[in-house]
């Protein structure tokens, strides 16, 4: 009886940011090593706030879903899990008892030793022909000025393959740090150089600004001294699956937890079946229950024929993840989800769809009605805001007044952060009534922008003489 949770960084603008997170959850749900496994993300849903509400039960392992160690894993994941630690997470992990949950937090999956094997078999996939007389590898980091941590995964894992012998050189450069990638071919001398990015998938990095930057124009480029191999990034290799589980396990080693589940989420989804099977509406999505199956489709769908049918709960998330419009819905309670299909699930199944759909409702609406959820008035937000999110502080009442405006009115939340009041929710019948404790990430980068605006506005604007 235990929870997994994997967490990503998401994205307010990119649908497919969370794809390699989701890949892996699926992986690891079919090993079965945890009783659940579930997503949570910095920007996307359900939150960092939220996602440990969600978990069902009461011994849980978070796992960051990183590259390397840095700014998100040392500093942001841990304030916003309410960790209470700031700086390198040591290797046997953190353990914290919060809320009735025993939650481990481990080192980012990028820190494992087994990740220069990963890159090794992402270097033979792109040059299978590899040899230490004329192959030279370079590993090719991210890389940052706000953590002098970020770049140590990589220079450990050069110095690893340099001591296995099976290239000629071994190198590692960084795209937004020096030494910068640019300068490659001033350090090979071996004929072939293979390239394989140290990213965690698939992106604008690996796809263009790269490829772009050395002007690569495939996987194979001739330049006149070298050839160049250019690989996969190593986090969408099917090895990552073993190395999270081997994180996780690790975690558990020094454990003396057992696990049960936990007695609120229990709760909050017992007090929810009870009215699903009986027909309602939640949000904009009509339930109903006939003979143990669960039919949930769009309320503007009722009676309609020629719907698309769904009976997978990953199916139903990733069509939700688009408007009808082909717009990216960031915030799942936005007013824009799409029509035209009918989902049939199971009871476990429709339990991890409607998770999907509106993440971390079920469980904050019946804490939130219960008294037992926390409201976090903007300003408190604000002010736990580091790196380039600090500006919000900035921030007058009128500014985020203006901003939640446009983002919130379009969504079935009441901002009770900013003084909504709500009296009955949607356990009470009351379909759109969802409380929103806290302004989201979405809300919070949407702020930041809007004083950014501001203040080139104040400078661009002349000084009358």
């Amino acid at each position: 009886m235990r929870s997994l949770v994997l967490i990503g960084h998401g994205s307010h603008l990119n649908p497919d940011s969370a794809r390699a997170v989701y890949h892996y959850a699926e992986l690891l749900r079919k090993a079965g090593s945890f009783s659940e496994v579930i997503e949570g993300y910095w920007k996307e849903e359900p939150s960092l706030r939220q996602v440990l509400r969600t978990t069902r039960y009461s011994d849980v392992t978070v796992i960051p879903m990183f590259i390397s160690e840095g700014y998100f894993t040392e500093t942001v994941i841990p304030r916003e899990l309410n960790l209470g630690h700031a700086g390198p997470v040591p290797a046997h992990g953190i353990t914290r008892q919060l809320g009735g949950k025993t939650v481990r937090y481990t080192q980012p999956f990028g820190v494992h030793p087994k990740m220069a094997e990963v890159i090794l078999e992402r270097a033979r996939e792109a040059f299978p022909e590899l040899s230490p007389e004329d192959t030279g590898l370079l590993i090719i980091g991210h890389g940052t000025t706000r953590n002098q941590n970020s770049n140590r995964v990589i220079y450990q894992n050069r110095d690893r393959l340099r001591e296995q012998g099976l290239f000629k050189e071994v190198h590692a450069l960084f795209l937004d740090e020096d030494p910068k990638v640019d300068t490659w071919d001033t350090l090979f001398t071996a004929k072939h150089v293979v390239m394989v990015p140290f990213f965690t998938a698939e992106g604008w990095h690996t796809q263009e600004t790269i490829p772009e930057e050395l002007g690569l124009t495939g996987k194979t480029t001739a330049f006149a001294e070298h050839t160049v191999h250019y690989a996969l990034p190593v986090g969408t290799h099917p090895m990552l699956a073993e190395v999270v589980l081997e994180l996780a396990q690790d975690a558990l080693k020094n454990s003396s937890a057992s696990g049960e589940p936990s007695p609120e989420q229990q709760a909050a989804w017992g007090t929810f079946l009870d009215l699903a099977r009986q027909g309602m509406r939640l949000g904009e999505l009509l339930i109903q229950q006939e003979v143990g199956l669960y039919t949930v489709q769009h309320m503007l769908d009722q009676g309609k024929d020629q719907l698309q049918v769904f009976v997978s709960p990953e199916s139903l998330r990733d069509l939700v993840r688009l408007s009808d419009a082909g717009e990216y819905r960031p915030v799942h309670t936005l007013r824009n989800l799409p029509t035209g299909w009918k989902a049939v699930f199971n009871e476990s199944d429709f339990q991890r769809a409607i998770g999907h759909v509106y993440p971390g409702v079920i469980e904050d609406t019946f804490l939130y009605q219960r008294g037992a959820l926390r409201v976090t008035p903007w300003i408190s937000t604000a002010r736990r805001q580091t790196g380039i999110y600090s500006r919000v502080q900035q921030a007058t009442l009128k500014d985020v007044e203006q901003v939640s405006k446009k983002i919130c009115g379009k969504c079935l939340k009441s901002r009770l952060w900013y003084g909504d009041t709500l009296y009955q929710t949607f356990l009470d019948g009351v379909p759109g009534a969802i409380p929103c404790v806290e302004a989201c990430t979405y809300v919070i980068s949407e702020v930041r922008e809007h004083v950014v605006r501001k203040e080139q506005a104040l400078q661009e604007t002349p000084v009358s003489s």
